[in-house]
């Protein structure tokens, strides 16, 4: 396939696999704590790459382990366990639009970090972007007053993806993405384990209907929703750039907004104004006029 038709498609995939992960979160949230259904999240990984990830590790020069260990950490690891802890109290609505933040991240840290000059467009599409998160955080996706601390939670994960993506963009672009992934997952399957064991989870675990299916809740989130399509998503940053595998939040609320309505949730009025202006927001930040885009593919943002 053509890469320019390749990468639609596998940002297509990731639209809706990572858009239906907010509802396997908060179903799996029904059984399980939110440390345990992190935690479980990246067991399930881990155990699906660990074979591959040990033999990877000859293919990842020593000099880029920090990065690959540190992008791990902040795009794979925290996150797993921060989302469920947000969503006791935050709807997957809710969840899925603030997701939306990451291309505000991967700006105002391209530019503190990384270097990466900023358009005017781009800094007031920054600006309109947290407008819209504040304003979400308002109130929750079913009328009541929204807790603004495990909103906050969402955030700040969305700033370690925003990181992360920056950190694969410039220092890991090199290495393929299922060996990059594989390294990853192998890499905090120890921690998840340890973590997994201290839940209790394996003293409590009976065996019962709930308990299965929950685990079933799960382990879609660590197979597809976790390991393939992290799979995907690093190849996607070496295939382009961070700002445009970050478009993957762009239309990822719409799913998490529809499975949200079929479960019930109620978005008022404010939620969707907040939602389209960090929608409008992401635009703007990732919009180029069209003199700008001639030879801009695959560079870093």
């Amino acid at each position: 396939m053509h890469p320019a038709y390749q990468k639609w498609l596998i940002l297509g995939i990731l639209t809706l696999t990572w858009g239906s992960s907010f509802i396997l979160i908060k179903q799996s949230l029904v059984i399980y704590t939110p440390m345990q259904v992190g935690a479980l999240r990246l067991c399930i990984a881990g155990l699906a790459l660990v074979f591959f990830g040990i033999r990877s590790f000859k293919h990842i020069p020593k000099k880029l382990m920090p990065w690959v260990i540190a992008g791990g950490g902040m795009g794979n690891f925290i996150p797993m366990f921060l989302f469920p802890l947000a969503q006791e109290r935050v709807s997957s609505s809710m969840a899925g639009i603030l997701d939306s933040l990451v291309p505000m991240f991967i700006l105002l840290f391209g530019f503190l970090f990384f270097g990466v000059k900023s358009r005017v467009w781009q800094v007031i599409g920054a600006a309109i972007g947290f407008v819209g998160a504040a304003m979400l955080m308002g109130g929750d996706a079913n009328g009541g007053e929204s807790d603004v601390l495990h909103s906050l939670l969402i955030v700040l994960a969305t700033a370690f993806y925003g990181m992360n993506g920056l950190i694969i963009n410039r220092y890991l672009s090199g290495i393929p993405s299922f060996k990059l992934s594989a390294a990853v997952f192998t890499i905090w399957f120890g921690p998840s384990l340890l973590i997994l064991g201290l839940t209790g989870f394996f003293s409590t675990f009976a065996g019962t209907a709930g308990q299965w299916q929950g685990l079933g809740y799960v382990a879609i989130l660590g197979l597809v929703g976790t390991a393939l399509a992290m799979i995907l998503f690093y190849k996607l940053l070496q295939m382009t750039s961070a700002i445009f595998a970050s478009m993957v939040t762009y239309l990822m609320p719409i799913v998490a907004v529809m499975w949200g309505v079929l479960d019930g949730e109620r978005l008022g009025w404010s939620h969707a104004l907040g939602g389209m202006l960090i929608l409008l927001g992401v635009y703007l930040v990732q919009w180029k006029p069209k003199r700008a885009r001639v030879g801009t593919a695959g560079a870093t943002p």
